[in-house]
């Protein structure tokens, strides 16, 4: 395992009917919906991740501020970049800015808690038989 500062990461996307705010039920204009670019963070956060990380273990959301400064219309192209900025223990914080094809769309920083798969899974499961 290598977590180290400054691990970079991106994900895209094309903004389609079913991504916009109308769609997800955020708002109710056609336009890139706040929780589908937050998505599209998560996403390139973890592919920061996606070489840095042991066999079976993984990165969960543990918070997100979030800003969504820039509408971006329907069959436009969308992007997450994503850096590594922090690593306190298992806890690690990202610094992520989404693009449309006319420039920045929206800025977070993401903390991520690192995780084993299957110990994570099976207290999960572990709720649903209390």
């Amino acid at each position: 395992m290598s977590i180290e500062l400054g691990l970079k990461g991106r994900a895209e996307t094309v903004v389609t009917p079913e991504k916009t705010a109308a769609a997800c039920g955020s708002g109710s204009l056609p336009v890139y919906g706040t929780p589908w670019m937050l998505a599209l963070m998560e996403e390139a956060a973890c592919n920061s991740l996606k070489n840095a990380l042991a066999e079976n273990q993984g990165s969960v959301g543990m918070g997100m501020e979030l800003t969504h400064v820039s509408p971006t219309p329907v069959g436009m192209k969308v992007w997450a970049e994503s850096e590594l900025v922090a690593v306190e223990g298992k806890k690690l914080t990202f610094s992520v800015t989404a693009y449309d094809e006319a420039g920045i769309i929206g800025r977070c920083k993401q903390q991520r808690c690192l995780i084993w798969n299957d110990r994570f899974l099976s207290r999960c499961q572990s709720k649903g038989q209390q």
